[in-house]
């Protein structure tokens, strides 16, 4: 009776297991149509975008080029499709460890939402530790996760800090990007060397100025 019993548990977890697989590729198969259909859509309005602009698009140079630009849109905004839970993937550890955390120097490339041109520069992220600590390399894949996104860079900047303060519940967050937007030196006003510095202070950065005041001399002072 015990074996019969044993070999009936058997059969349904493998029936189970089974089930989960079946559902799973399913989910996997729907997600590449559903992503294949997408893209000929995408390429389809490019095409049209170049023919309104007067091009030949069946000359041998622009023959791929529908389909290249979709794959490239799709890569620049692929933050949409990704979640910090994607992002930090058990990479938070329990630690002992109050003191300042930095990583400067993040290099960060984003498409304005206003004109669909790039910006691009630099991202410093600083943190108080509140006994936990992250993995450094997510800090930067933070900032992929938001900047592969149509973007403004005021609100670029104060995602970055709202998801690391979720995450972390540090004692506080500081972030500041410094960016060159191709909007102002390619078009408009065309200023070649216009910079924009946006900052966004939580917690302890906001409200102890000692404290912000290392983070600006450590991360930002040349």
């Amino acid at each position: 009776m015990e074996n019969h019993a044993s070999e009936m548990k058997g059969d349904a977890d493998e029936y189970l297991s089974m089930c989960i697989e079946a559902k799973l590729k399913a989910e996997n198969e729907s997600k590449r149509t559903a992503e294949a259909n997408n893209l000929s859509c995408i390429e389809e309005s490019y095409a049209t975008i170049l023919s309104e602009l007067g091009e030949d698009v069946d000359r041998e140079g622009l023959l791929r080029t529908p389909l290249r630009a979709a794959k490239a849109m799709l890569f620049l905004t692929k933050g949409y499709n990704e979640t910090m839970q994607d992002i930090l993937n058990d990479a938070i550890f329990n630690e002992n460890h109050e003191d300042m955390v930095i990583v400067k120097d993040i290099d960060l490339f984003s498409l304005c939402e206003h004109h669909l041109v790039p910006f691009f520069g630099k991202a410093h992220i600083a943190y108080l530790p509140n006994k936990k600590v992250v993995g450094l390399s997510k800090l930067a894949r933070i900032v992929d996760l938001y900047s592969r996104r149509l973007q403004v860079q005021e609100r670029l900047t104060k995602q970055i800090a709202e998801a690391i303060s979720v995450a972390l519940e540090p004692v506080g967050v500081a972030v500041v990007i410094e960016a060159a937007h191709m909007c102002m030196v390619m078009r408009g006003v065309q200023k070649m060397n216009a910079t924009t510095v946006t900052s966004v202070m939580l917690g302890a950065f906001q409200d102890d100025p000692k404290t912000r005041g290392e983070f600006i001399a450590l991360a930002i002072k040349k």
